[in-house]
């Protein structure tokens, strides 16, 4: 166990020494690595991050402590943090990758931080996007073959009449390329909805997050709301006609009052008390209608998520990325551990012949005696 020790530190000393004594090669290969990760990393273009956070209010009911304690350890039993709605928290993910959702976003209008562009983000991303040489040349490789075997896509892709059951290839595209850029999670305890965007430019992408939280707390709203707005606008149909027919049953009694006012014949009496009484009824249908409207409208409001916004939509002083200073070091740090290998391998070959060279002749003088 010893002697193992000892030669374990031997070699790290060997090892230590061998690379100090070819520190300039080391050295030499470390600095010429660094400029080319450099030359490369320089190359990608930096882009930015912006987080929104926001909780939406959910009509939980009566939740038992049972449930409530597991919801406190991630565990939904139906009761703390569970809704009635058909779309829980946990599918906003997947509704924010639908295609239906990201064509929303392609007419939303965007100004870049230095002023100098002003265009719709479907346009911002086809032709304004920096890109690294070797991507940019890979793409026009690709697409001059294209060209050779497909006929040309003059269709506009502006996002403004575009239809999400038929997508073209080049609005697909896009539409991949948003989804990319946006990424949503939800916290399964709070039901915290966390919303991150990534774009080249810091005022872009604080405008996309803050666009993609107004869509989805508006898509939440409308599918909340739903129900309460088919009953209200129900409520409305039914009452316009009723309120139709209290006016003309109201105007046929007084029309008939005013023209038989001296009657005192009985079948007089009797028509008119029957136009009253119709009169009236409608007027309690109309009333009856009224109240269910006003209840509808109210229900609407009761229907209607709040929303609290945990951390809004800012614009990022600094890039998320590339982390230009760690790459480099990075590719210095694994040219060192390369060259250290190598060197210690060439050493060892090297020492290993000057040994076979060393016991050849001895194995040489010793036959020779035999032989004698």
């Amino acid at each position: 166990m010893n002697n193992e020790k000892t030669k374990n530190n031997f070699d790290l000393i060997k090892i230590t020494n061998l690379l100090w004594k070819k520190k300039k090669k080391v050295i030499k290969n470390c600095a010429i690595a660094g400029v080319i990760a450099a030359a490369l990393i320089v190359c990608v273009p930096r882009y930015y991050t912006c987080d929104v956070m926001l909780a939406p209010e959910f009509d939980s009911g009566s939740a038992s402590g049972l449930a409530g304690l597991a919801a406190s350890f991630g565990i939904n039993v139906g009761g703390a943090g569970s809704t009635s709605d058909a779309i829980s928290p946990s599918l906003y993910p997947d509704l924010l990758t639908s295609k239906d959702f990201l064509i929303k976003l392609f007419p939303i209008q965007i100004k870049t931080a230095d002023g100098s562009l002003k265009t719709d983000y479907y346009t911002y991303l086809s032709k304004h996007q920096d890109k690294a040489w070797w991507n940019a040349a890979y793409s026009a490789i690709v697409k001059a073959v294209k060209k050779l075997f497909e006929e040309e896509d003059t269709s506009e892709g502006n996002g403004k009449k575009i239809d999400p059951f038929r997508l073209n290839e080049k609005d697909y595209n896009m539409a991949e390329n948003i989804a990319s850029r946006i990424t949503c999670s939800v916290d399964r305890v709070s039901s915290v909805i966390t919303i991150q965007v990534t774009d080249q430019d810091p005022l872009v992408c604080a405008t996309i997050a803050d666009s993609v939280r107004c869509k989805l707390q508006d898509f939440i709203t409308v599918y909340r709301t739903n129900k309460a707005r088919n009953d209200f606008n129900y409520y409305a149909q039914l009452l316009d006609e009723a309120k139709k027919d209290y006016d003309k049953s109201r105007l046929a009694y007084s029309h008939y009052a005013d023209t038989h006012h001296d009657m005192i014949m009985e079948v007089f009496i009797s028509e008119r008390d029957e136009l009253e009484y119709d009169m009236q009824s409608k007027y309690r249908l109309y009333t009856t209608l009224l109240q269910q409207y006003d209840a509808a409208k109210a229900k609407i409001q009761e229907r209607t998520p709040a929303f609290t916004i945990l951390r809004c939509a800012s614009v990022p002083i600094k890039p998320a990325g590339p982390k230009r200073v760690l790459f480099v070091l990075f590719i210095m740090f694994l040219t060192f551990l390369v060259t250290g290998y190598f060197l210690v391998r060439r050493e060892g070959k090297e020492a290993m012949q000057d040994k076979t060279q060393t016991d050849e002749p001895k194995i040489s003088s010793a036959d020779n005696k035999d032989t004698l």
